[in-house]
């Protein structure tokens, strides 16, 4: 049997999106609903897999990171084939260097998009000739810089 979320379970999530460190308390006091049943039905959206996981948004400009880009990324599937791989494997390649926020894999012209943050762009520059592109299985990339994050 499938899970299905009413209107009450819609507004947990929204108030979780927004402020995960919220208590049940105050979840309980913007939704008006028990504090009981808050934390059932928090506890039911974390069993379902609904809620994966609670979450921090860092200010990465106070942390030194103040570089963002995404790169395209296209794959040299003669090379990962010959290495009994898959784009999904470099995906997880990728994603181990500590400069990468997210991989996703996507359909277009382009294999895969990285986001990456860096202090700046001669770390940017470290990072994309002396680490990504030296991957086995990395055809091309193009930078998009991020000029502003909304």
């Amino acid at each position: 049997m499938s899970f299905t979320l009413d209107e009450k379970d819609r507004k947990i999530i929204e108030i979780l999106k927004e402020n995960s460190d919220f208590t049940t308390r105050q979840i309980a006091k913007k939704t008006l609903l028990p504090i009981t049943t808050v934390h059932h039905r928090v506890n039911k959206l974390k069993r379902e897999g609904i809620v994966k996981k609670f979450t921090i948004e860092l200010d990465e400009k106070k942390l030194g990171k103040n570089f963002a880009a995404h790169i395209l990324v296209s794959c040299d599937y003669k090379t990962l084939r010959g290495e009994k791989r898959n784009q999904h494997f470099l995906a997880k390649d990728i994603s181990r260097f500590p400069e990468v926020e997210k991989v996703d894999i996507i359909a277009g012209g382009s294999d895969m998009i990285v986001r990456v943050r860096t202090a700046d762009v001669e770390a940017y520059d470290e990072f994309l000739f002396n680490k990504l592109q030296k991957l086995n299985g990395i055809d091309k990339t193009q930078t998009l810089v991020i000029i502003h994050e909304g």
